[in-house]
């Protein structure tokens, strides 16, 4: 193709996303797909947010971080979605070079913020199940606050860290990404300038996310199976085991799918590993969160229940009065 020439030039204007595949007789039925995906995301994670936010009996610290989960799901899933499916839809794979920046920026942003947000849950179930008594002089809103600030702050300042140092380099000239959305290293592969400060940043930064949200998830919850287990009562066995279940799936699923990517061998197949791993991450995981956590909890299923009802009611209420 013309537009994987490589030329002498450092100035670029926009970049080509190479997609999902290549293949024409593949763009409608993944375009369809992955609508749906991320129509269901979308729905799923605003109905979440606002659930948590107007359901008196959700004004709790799990349904607060809840809330900032589904917040960041909605937010990298859309960083990335709606151009991804315009890219299928008009088979248009051109990006100019702001909008793959701001891309790149908000997907970082809401990324690394998810990965503090779900050691933050892991902690609060830790207290709630291993210190009921003292949950809610622990779990403060001022602490629930911090808990929640201090991630969106450091991600903030280290995505835009990452973001200034890549695109104040100097490009080849070749503008192809080998990728569905501007992600790092396909982009700095493109560059021309000495790249090691980027990449050790990036390394370092990566490194210590993913181990520290980890290591706090492990040993919250090796500590929640010892106390569990010392529970003479069944019952309570079961009511601890119910209240951590629709996070530890959600821990797993996320976890488990970034880990596949550093696991994984290289594949030449139709759609490569890291390709299907990135898509599972960016769109369906953040469609499955709100799935998750409204089938397997059961206040958040009386609370859209309760709000149900009042919507409806609300709606007969205003037919009533137009006739």
């Amino acid at each position: 193709m013309a537009w994987m020439d490589k030329h002498n030039l450092t100035m670029l204007n926009e970049f080509i996303l190479m997609g999902i595949t290549d293949l024409p007789e593949f763009q409608a039925p993944l375009f369809g797909l992955f609508l749906i995906v991320y129509m269901v995301s979308a729905v799923g994670n605003l109905g979440l947010i606002f659930l948590t936010k107007i359901d008196s009996r959700l004004q709790t610290p799990m349904y607060f971080f809840l809330r900032h989960l589904a917040l960041t799901d909605l937010g990298y899933s859309t960083a990335v979605g709606p151009k991804m499916l315009a890219n299928l839809a008009v088979n248009q794979h051109a990006i100019s070079y702001n909008w793959c920046a701001t891309q790149l920026t908000f997907f970082g942003i809401f990324i690394t913020c998810e990965l503090y947000i779900l050691p933050a849950m892991a902690y609060d179930r830790y207290v709630a199940i291993c210190n009921p008594l003292l949950y809610t002089v622990i779990m403060s809103q001022r602490l629930c606050h911090l808990l929640v600030a201090v991630p969106y702050l450091y991600s903030v300042f280290l995505s835009l860290l990452v973001n200034i140092k890549i695109f104040t380099s100097s490009f080849c000239g070749y503008n192809v990404i080998r990728h569905f959305y501007c992600d790092i290293l396909p982009l700095i592969s493109l560059l021309c300038s000495d790249t090691h400060d980027i990449k050790l940043i990036i390394l370092i930064s990566s490194a210590v996310n993913i181990v520290s949200s980890l290591l706090i998830v492990l040993v919250s919850y090796i500590l929640i199976l010892v106390a569990t287990l010392r529970m003479n009562s069944s019952k309570g066995r079961h009511k601890a085991f119910s209240t951590c279940g629709s996070h530890l799936t959600v821990i797993v699923i996320f976890y488990g799918t970034l880990l596949s990517m550093y696991l994984w061998p290289k594949s030449s197949h139709l759609f490569d590993t890291d390709t299907i791993a990135s898509l599972f991450y960016t769109l369906v995981i953040p469609m499955l969160n709100p799935l998750i956590y409204s089938l397997r909890n059961k206040e958040v299923k009386n609370a859209l229940t309760r709000t149900w009802s009042m919507c409806a009611n609300i709606l007969l209420k205003f037919h009533c009065n137009i006739h």
